[in-house]
């Protein structure tokens, strides 16, 4: 299996692929220790994503690569709280772009702590060592992008109807090309907020969250060196509705200021949020679909950061007890606007377009095979330099765990 995404919304798509489409079976309370393996074999028509018009790395767009991976899962309740985790290491090569041949980890532990009838929350930490994205720079050589979390989140359930949250967080991103290195970041979040409970199981809340966002490398623009450093304050809505046996609408939404440092004095800010919804009626078919507009970063040798409209429809279907097929579907409107302190009139936005589709097939409890297409397409930005470009990839995963 290829390494998963994480934070950042876009990755190379042949790492994406095998993000989304080769899952492991997860271990479940009381598993206990087991040993996981997978194997996987993808192909990119544009692992690179050259744009039109532009010549390919070595006269060539596309590459297949090969995983092996192999680790430990590890998840058990004892008495109130659960322990689980995961050490993976994995092996990706390349047919043609042997230099981006690497060796990925992932590694996480968590804590789902419960004190007495009213304190739960959790703990933990993670690592991952994966290829950066190629979709906003254009380069063939390796760039392995290290990934660092811990977290920290408590509810008090002081009133049958009421509890209090809290939680901390601290991310850290470090890139090995030099060319990216002014995207080595950390970002520190901590948040409170109060919850109402309903008696049918819905909630409404308010959360007021800061958001801390380092860059220790200065990054060239023109003839000048900027600081990305940023800070983002957000109150906001949070929403969770239990519309029917069937339907559930979630809503985190509300005002957020971000002030940065490359921008000079002022701050940006408006409405940001997510609204999404899941329908899972009886019988074989579930539906989930949602929208967003919020600031995401972006892995760039020109810009740190987007504000990103979209919207996204999926489906899964259970056809039998072990065949399952699911798809999704993508719409992204990235505006650097927000973040580009240049004098032009042009238009400082592009468009991503994604889909994908999988089959998953069980033949046994611990075993999967998987068979996945995804498609991406990026309008392009002329002021930005980055033009317009599409790809088709196809992965093929089997994992098993013991």
């Amino acid at each position: 299996m290829l390494p998963p995404l994480r934070h950042s919304r876009v990755s190379t798509l042949a790492l994406l692929i095998g993000a989304l489409f080769g899952l492991p079976v997860q271990a479940g309370p009381n598993d206990g220790l087991q040993v996981y393996g997978a194997l996987g074999y993808g192909h990119d028509d544009n692992l690179l994503r050259v744009p039109e018009g532009q010549p390919a790395f070595d006269n060539t767009l596309g590459d297949s690569w090969h995983t092996t991976e192999g680790g430990l899962l590890f998840d058990h309740m004892y008495s109130r709280q659960r322990i689980n985790g995961y050490a993976k290491l994995s092996k990706v090569t390349f047919d043609h772009f042997t230099q981006l041949d690497y060796d990925g980890k992932d590694l996480l532990a968590n804590w789902n702590w419960q004190l007495g009838n009213h304190l739960e929350g959790t703990a933990g930490a993670s690592y991952a060592q994966v290829l950066a994205p190629y979709t906003d720079f254009a380069s063939n050589q390796r760039n392995l992008r290290q990934e660092r979390r811990q977290w920290f989140d408590g509810a008090w359930r002081f009133h049958p109807s009421w509890q209090l949250r809290t939680a901390a967080s601290s991310d850290k991103f470090t890139y090995e090309l030099l060319s990216q290195q002014y995207n080595n970041r950390t970002e520190d979040a901590a948040e409170v907020g109060v919850d109402y409970l309903a008696a049918s199981g819905s909630t409404v809340g308010l959360v007021a969250r800061k958001l801390k966002g380092k860059y220790p490398n200065r990054r060239p623009v023109g003839q000048f060196l900027v600081d990305d450093t940023y800070d983002q304050d957000e109150l906001k809505a949070k929403v969770n509705w239990m519309a029917s046996g069937s339907t559930n609408i979630q809503l985190l939404g509300g005002w957020v200021r971000r002030s940065q440092l490359s921008l000079g004095e002022g701050s940006t800010s408006g409405v940001n949020g997510r609204l999404s919804a899941t329908y899972t009626p009886r019988g074989k078919m579930s539906y989930n679909a949602a929208l967003y507009r919020d600031f995401a970063p972006l892995e760039s040798t020109i810009v740190s950061y987007t504000l990103n409209k979209g919207a996204s429809v999926g489906a899964v279907y259970d056809a039998t007890a072990k065949i399952q097929v699911d798809g999704t579907a993508v719409y992204e409107k990235r505006n650097y606007n927000a973040r580009l302190a240049l004098s032009t009139p042009a238009d400082l936005s592009d468009a991503i377009r994604s889909a994908t589709l999988r089959a998953t097939y069980a033949p046994l409890r611990n075993v999967k095979l998987s068979l996945a297409y995804a498609y991406q397409a990026r309008s392009g930005s002329i002021v930005l330099g980055t033009g317009r470009f599409k790809s088709n990839s196809i992965v093929f995963n089997a994992s098993a765990q013991f």
